[in-house]
């Protein structure tokens, strides 16, 4: 069964319907109802809900789900975001735990967590993502950990206190091309997302890092193309592209559709001439989509690569 999650996107008569390839599955089913029940008794919250993600059902039914941490308000006002702007509550230190409490019950081999923006603290909630990723290794050993994190407005010693604890993936979302960023996200700086990724590879070289965009903001297929070339440059093995979808009326409206096609000029273009390592790019695709394969894969890549180095 298909919907087409009319909730997301009202339809435009500037860019009319939404097009035949965006079809997602609707949610439901078993683990679907288990996970939300999991999430509630936890007191949790996940990005699949918050910002609705189309890709909910597919992932709830599989029995993954990207953990969203320190509350759901957040300090920025992203034109593209669904997640609440306002004055967030004080952080609760124990959220490390339930989190890896829920990963060792829905007993995963790759958890990914996330945060809104805590522009209020200095640290940007650093400790937590650090206490998230000790904390899942302590109750479930041998899952990985994926953090997608905040630019941390380019602190340098914030991203430390994450890298050390070690994650096997380390990302941050460009989110779009440098001529559209104080429209699409106002509080935000290329600047500093450009700090984020290259730092993280100077800190730890052997932990991946990952990021992604959107498209269908306004953007040209020249300055996605130099934008994604921009993220490879900074030595970031992941790549994600995705068709943005408006949530409501009152976020940024979409200005096209990507076809099939173009999605598949993209992905050429980042794995044969850039080399990412891995790249997901369809109109659904989101930051997390398809997460455990990439950790799983890559790994498994770069065994491969050192043993035969080692011979």
């Amino acid at each position: 069964m298909t919907t087409d999650l009319l909730h997301l996107e009202p339809a435009t008569k500037k860019i009319g319907r939404r097009p035949p390839w965006i079809k997602v599955r609707a949610p439901g089913g078993e683990n679907y109802q288990r996970l939300i029940g999991l999430m509630r008794s936890n007191q949790l919250h996940t990005v699949c809900e918050e910002a609705q993600c189309p890709n909910i059902g597919e992932c709830w039914g599989s029995g993954t789900a990207t953990f969203m941490m320190m509350g759901n308000v957040c300090t920025r006002s992203c034109g593209f975001c669904d997640v609440i702007t306002g004055r967030p509550r004080a952080l609760d230190w124990d959220e490390p735990r339930r989190i890896a409490s829920a990963v060792k019950q829905m007993n995963l081999e790759h958890a990914v967590v996330t945060s809104v923006n805590r522009d209020e603290r200095d640290d940007g909630g650093a400790p937590l993502f650090a206490m998230v990723i000790r904390e899942i290794r302590l109750q479930h050993p041998g899952c990985s950990v994926e953090v997608l994190i905040p630019d941390f407005k380019g602190s340098i010693s914030a991203l430390q206190t994450v890298m050390q604890a070690r994650p096997e993936i380390l990302n941050h979302n460009v989110e779009t091309v440098p001529r559209l960023f104080k429209k699409v996200q106002p509080q935000d700086n290329f600047e500093w997302a450009k700090m984020v990724l290259c730092n993280a590879r100077g800190i730890d070289a052997d932990v991946l890092t990952k990021s992604g965009i959107m498209v269908g903001l306004g953007e040209s297929m020249e300055e996605i193309k130099q934008t994604i070339s921009d993220i490879r440059s900074w030595g970031v093995n992941i790549l994600t592209v995705g068709q943005y979808l408006q949530p409501s009326r009152k976020h940024l409206p979409i200005e096209r559709y990507y076809t099939m096609d173009e999605f598949d000029e993209i992905r050429s273009y980042a794995e044969e001439d850039l080399g990412f390592d891995w790249v997901e790019c369809a109109p659904l695709v989101r930051s997390s989509y398809h997460a455990e394969r990439q950790v799983r894969m890559l790994s498994k890549l770069y065994k491969q690569l050192y043993k035969k180095e080692s011979d």
